[in-house]
């Protein structure tokens, strides 16, 4: 059967965004990038947003390309997680929505701590505890702005937000509400306790929207505003973990990881239903709700923004590299010399990345870099030793033996970082689509109207449309992990 099927995909990551056709045909997808553009957060008044308006300009921009390009049967939208926006009871936008790396959340956990246990905390949503998450995040709301939370109808996550903006649907789908720590995966709902303990407006959750269901029309006047029809909007996954989750081109039943490789690093496998216990709790591994009634059991790892950063560095010194100038560059430096926390504060706001990994390395009694293939090498096995780390508490959490790895998004462009991972993991790294979480996206609007059949199906036909490529374990560099684990005295 030659099934044919047309749709659009937004798929919005925390440094840029991309409008993406998704064609089926001849039991393959193919993507067809319309429209790219930068994500890029403004710093004002102290504070850091994002510029969420704009990004409704260039939706709007990639919904006019794909119309011209011979126009599309739906559209999805997925982001990153745990930012969101305030709608008014006028149904207005109140205020830009914060960068969940502005710093207003810092020493909140310390107060949150006052209002509910963190094991209770863990226990009734299953996510790894982080100052960046939606609850916090609308607990400093209510501290410093309580006025907004009173104007306020709803709290919408970035997808269920742009969405609101196309269709005027207020509702919020089940896969990005699992990364707020205000979602029980047990109940499959918002969890009544944690909004309680923190005192948040019952109003403010909003019905959740089932995954793979039409979550919305969009609107008349966008319609014509555009030159488009009246299409559908589909509750795809929203959160982009997940929609390349989808993606994963696995149709046998070995055990697998996947690593969602961009500015973060998703490091998780797939189960049939929650590990919440006292084990992961300590580890700091989440539950995240995936399609089709999975669970992501799966740990937030900084990913490729160290790269990123120093990539930004050396621009500012009018430096100018490819990421694969990088990458070669980092080859060039002796291995397993030394090892930074890629997760560790001191990392994670935007500046002086390549300073900040001489500071550690010295404060930490490491040789200092010499070089910038130093500094490259540091981070790209640190990066790997990070994911050994995460390989080695899931298996200790899920009793499982997981036997392989898929490399998804960015991160398979990266030899150097596929196979230090699979060195340093001792298992086979299997690299997925690159554009993993817009075909996830697009299959999943393809199962909502019956296009294609179920999950099976969709990462069968995502097999067939895209190169996988093996990096083998190599011996050469077992060793750094023991490196590494010498380094921070790990206990595993």
């Amino acid at each position: 059967m030659n099934r044919k099927k047309r749709v659009l995909a937004f798929d919005l990551g925390a440094s840029s965004g991309r409008a993406v056709l998704a064609c089926l045909e001849n039991d393959r997808i193919r993507l067809t990038e319309i429209h790219r553009f930068p994500n890029e957060p403004v710093s004002c008044g102290g504070h850091l947003y994002w510029d969420v308006l704009r990004l409704l300009h260039e939706i709007k921009t990639g919904l006019r390309k794909a119309q011209a390009a011979g126009g599309f049967d739906s559209i999805g939208i997925d982001t990153w997680g745990v930012d969101y926006g305030l709608i008014g009871k006028d149904g207005s936008l109140l205020g830009n929505p914060f960068h969940y790396r502005d710093k207003r959340t810092e020493g909140i956990l310390d107060q949150a701590e006052a209002l509910i246990r963190p094991e209770e905390l863990y226990q009734h949503t299953g996510n790894q505890i982080m100052q960046i998450n939606t609850a916090f995040q609308l607990l400093v709301q209510k501290q410093e702005t309580p006025e907004l939370l009173k104007l306020a109808q709803a709290f919408l996550p970035m997808p269920d937000l742009l969405g609101y903006f196309l269709t005027g649907d207020v509702s919020t789908e089940h896969t990005i509400a699992g990364t707020t720590q205000l979602y029980d995966p047990n109940y499959g709902g918002w969890s009544e306790e944690v909004v309680h303990a923190f005192g948040l407006p019952e109003r403010l959750f909003p019905a959740l929207a089932q995954t793979g269901t039409v979550k919305g029309i969009v609107t008349e006047s966008i319609a014509k505003e555009l030159g488009i029809p009246q299409m559908p909007v589909i509750a795809v996954c929203g959160h982009d973990t997940q929609s390349a989750a989808v993606a994963v081109p696995c149709t046998d039943d070995v055990a697998f990881a996947f690593i969602s490789c961009g500015t973060w690093a998703l490091f998780g496998t797939e189960l049939d239903h929650p590990v919440m216990n006292e084990q992961s709790a300590g580890l700091c591994v989440s539950n995240e709700v995936g399609f089709g009634g999975t669970v992501t059991f799966l740990k937030n790892i900084t990913g490729l923004w160290m790269i990123q950063e120093t990539k930004r560095a050396l621009h500012r010194k009018g430096q100018e590299y490819t990421y694969a100038d990088l990458e070669k560059m980092a080859t060039q430096a002796e291995p397993g010399q030394r090892f930074i926390d890629v997760d560790a504060p001191a990392f994670s706001a935007p500046g002086d990345m390549p300073g900040r990994i001489r500071a550690w390395c010295l404060e930490s009694g490491q040789p200092e870099p010499a070089d910038m293939a130093d500094i490259l090498r540091c981070i790209y096995e640190s990066l790997a030793c990070k994911f050994r780390e995460a390989l080695d508490e899931i298996e200790t959490c899920t009793g499982r033996r997981l036997e392989k790895i898929y490399m998804l998004g960015g991160g398979v462009k990266d030899g150097l970082l596929c196979q230090l991972t699979a060195n340093v993991c001792g298992i086979p790294v299997y690299t997925g689509p690159d554009e993993a979480t817009a075909l996830g996206n697009a299959a999943v609007q393809m199962i909502s109207d019956g296009t294609i059949a179920d999950l099976r199906e969709a990462r069968t036909i995502i097999g067939r449309s895209v190169t996988v490529r093996r990096y083998a374990p190599e011996m050469r560099n077992a060793y750094i992990y023991d490196n590494y684990q010498s380094i921070f005295k790990k206990e595993m």
